[in-house]
């Protein structure tokens, strides 16, 4: 049985080598509409402090900067890194910076944090460690949202069903939302030790 492996940053480098945008995020209407879906999905109207890794070249990011007092995102790749930092260059409420996880997790707490499309590069390990850092990092009732594509690719070490499956036992974390398309999962999880509050009674209408 073959153990998955964390992909190198290199894979990246060589991504963005051959293609400014390598995914079509600036482009593409299935984007678009999957961060569409990943915003509403959000409980709270606005959040103190989010933590965004994997941002690539910054679309997501300028998207989560108008729910965000502040926001620290990262990619391994240097040029996502520049890409995303001139996208975000007139919002001072973001920060981008050049991060390999699961080393390079940063120090602080957050009320935000957003894995989209990054949990299936994660060899067995590092995704445990990961999403241990992610669990510890979060404030409590903060929310973690993640979404992943879910057809098969041959690079990568796992599917996005697979990483959603190893999510959802994760324990000091409540699924809030589940959405299911045939092509992507999005979830999103409350740090809690109990049940989620639904956003009506969050907002105190129930």
């Amino acid at each position: 049985m073959t153990i998955p492996v964390t992909l190198p940053p290199a894979y990246f480098d060589a991504m963005y080598q051959a293609a400014a945008d390598p995914w079509g995020f600036e482009d593409r209407w299935y984007e678009q509409r999957k961060y569409a879906v990943s915003l509403a999905m959000l409980p709270a109207v606005r959040y103190r402090s989010a933590f965004e890794p994997g941002c690539s070249i910054g679309v997501l990011t300028r998207m989560l900067a108008g729910r965000c007092d502040a926001v620290l995102s990262c990619d391994v790749a240097a040029p996502a890194v520049r890409a995303a930092a001139r996208r975000t260059a007139d919002l001072p409420q973001v920060r981008v910076e050049q991060r390999e996880l699961p080393g390079g997790w940063p120090a602080g707490r957050f009320d935000l944090i957003v894995f989209s499309e990054i949990l299936y590069y994660f060899g067995d390990h590092d995704l445990e460690r990961v999403l241990k850092n992610a669990v510890a990092a979060l404030e409590p009732e903060g929310t973690l949202l993640a979404v992943h594509w879910r057809h098969p690719v041959a690079d990568y070490p796992r599917s996005g069903d697979d990483v959603h499956q190893v999510l959802a036992g994760c324990p000091g974390l409540g699924r809030l939302v589940r959405h299911a398309e045939p092509d992507f999962l999005a979830e999103a999880y409350l740090r809690t030790d109990g049940t989620p509050a639904s956003v009506a009674r969050a907002t105190g209408l129930v």
